[in-house]
């Protein structure tokens, strides 16, 4: 929410500038009457006309008049705008409210407000308010969608003053503004038992010091606001200070959530391009992940992690609530763009410095060296699935080319449970068929997990 005044308002101050500026906001009624007036007063001079004189000076001031009355005007108008909600998805509408309040003790004339709306969101609203008493408050209000996903500043905020003879316009212009955030179209996974998670993983978590003896307690310093129960004074001897035990923490399941963004892998670009299906699929998947209980983390071709409070290595969920995380990750997907980077080396890298968690990759085009990178990545993961993509086939409207479905083979002999993403797929039915190729593989599922 934000907010501001003109002029002279309690919470700043809009914009007034010069004479010059007034001048310029004269209208074309009137500039036509000046030009009129001048017009009179020199055919008055020519022929010695006396009163044709005097009309053309009265056409002449009576512009000035309004210009000289409207600059000086000592409105007092505080403004404000709420956006609910500030984050949507594509093709989801968001309502912005404007308030204006007259703080002066003198009663408006015919006001003009039209907000700055970024042409992805549709034309620039305009709203045109009547004589606004002294102390009165009037709210109006319009809705934004956008089919892009990004951020968009809403405003700055223009209010436009206008005479009763509607001679000269100006416009005030405030300074506040509020940023309108679009993210992916998510949609929901269906539960179907996919990876194969080991003991303790999702919703089957355990706590990591439940089982640890006396002796194996890991110990902290005292903090103040500290149980003084759970003082360990056999370490408290040890380090000559006082020693607390420290919390039991839940052991949770990782997935990464691996989004290719080479531009080389993929053509074409709008909504209905692969690339945007691939980023829409890796919201979808780690807000499902996250809603199964695991701490998730974001990582991109580049090597680089959206961190939650989950520690460096970009977790999120551990810590924080899972709708803080997702949320993080959300706001970074609604500006992700194409790299430029050739490769998923520094990915690769990333992934294998890693322990054992899921991964689930949503892939670009990718020629047999990369394919034998990604192949070579599954080495550390308890399972990963790879929704493969061939921009070509989604920016021709045709099947899925023999060398895209070669990638897949290569990526499940490797052990990936790889499927490869026909134009205007759903992810729910490709996130089943994705269970069905990981059970006939004989995958090991000890637990009968579900993700």
């Amino acid at each position: 929410m934000s907010s501001a005044a003109v002029p002279d308002g309690p919470r700043g101050d809009a914009d007034r500038g010069g004479p010059r500026a007034a001048l310029s906001g004269l209208t074309t009624r009137g500039r036509s009457f000046l030009a009129a007036g001048v017009a009179a007063a020199v055919c008055a001079y020519v022929l010695g006309q006396a009163d044709l004189l005097r009309v053309g000076l009265l056409l002449a001031v009576l512009p000035l008049i309004c210009v000289l009355v409207l600059h000086r005007t000592r409105y007092r108008v505080a403004t404000s705008r709420l956006l609910t909600p500030q984050r949507v998805e594509t093709g989801t509408e968001a309502r912005v409210r404007l308030r204006m309040e007259n703080v002066s003790k003198l009663p408006t004339g015919l006001l003009m407000l039209q907000d700055h709306v970024p042409y992805m969101l549709g034309s620039r609203p305009r709203f045109v308010l009547d004589r606004v008493e002294a102390g009165g408050r009037r709210e109006v209000s319009y809705r934004v969608r956008s089919d892009l996903r990004g951020r968009f500043p809403l405003g700055p905020l223009q209010l436009r003053l206008s005479d009763p003879f509607g001679m000269c316009e100006l416009t005030r212009s405030f300074s506040a503004y509020d940023t309108l955030t679009v993210v992916p179209r998510t949609e929901a996974l269906p539960p179907v038992g996919l990876f194969g998670e080991a003991a303790g993983y999702g919703e089957g978590r355990q706590r990591t010091l439940a089982l640890a003896g006396d002796d194996d307690v890991i110990p902290r310093a005292y903090r103040h606001g500290d149980d003084l129960r759970r003082v360990h004074w056999r370490s408290t001897a040890r380090y000559g200070e006082l020693m607390v035990r420290r919390e039991e923490q839940p052991q949770r399941a990782r997935c990464t959530v691996l989004l290719d963004t080479r531009g080389v892998g993929y053509r074409g670009a709008g909504p209905d391009s692969a690339f945007e299906w691939a980023v829409s699929g890796a919201a979808s998947a780690l807000v499902h992940m996250l809603e199964r209980g695991y701490t998730v983390r974001l990582l991109t071709d580049t090597g680089s992690a959206v961190p939650g409070e989950g520690g460096a290595e970009g977790f999120g969920g551990a810590v924080q609530d899972p709708a803080d995380s997702a949320g993080l990750m959300m706001d970074a997907l609604a500006v992700v763009d194409h790299s430029e980077g050739a490769g998923l080396s520094r990915a690769s890298d990333v992934l294998r410095a890693g322990g054992d968690e899921l991964l689930v990759a949503f892939l670009g085009d990718l020629d047999e060296e990369q394919a034998s990178l990604v192949a070579r990545t599954r080495g550390r993961a308890g399972a990963a699935v790879a929704f493969v993509l061939d921009s070509g086939a989604w920016l021709n409207g045709g099947p899925v080319s023999g060398a895209a479905g070669n990638r897949v083979r290569q990526l499940r002999e490797a052990g990936w449970t790889a499927i490869a993403v026909p134009p205007g797929a759903r992810l729910p039915d490709l996130w089943q068929q994705a269970a069905g190729v990981h059970a006939e593989a004989g995958a090991d599922t000890p637990h009968g997990g579900r993700a």
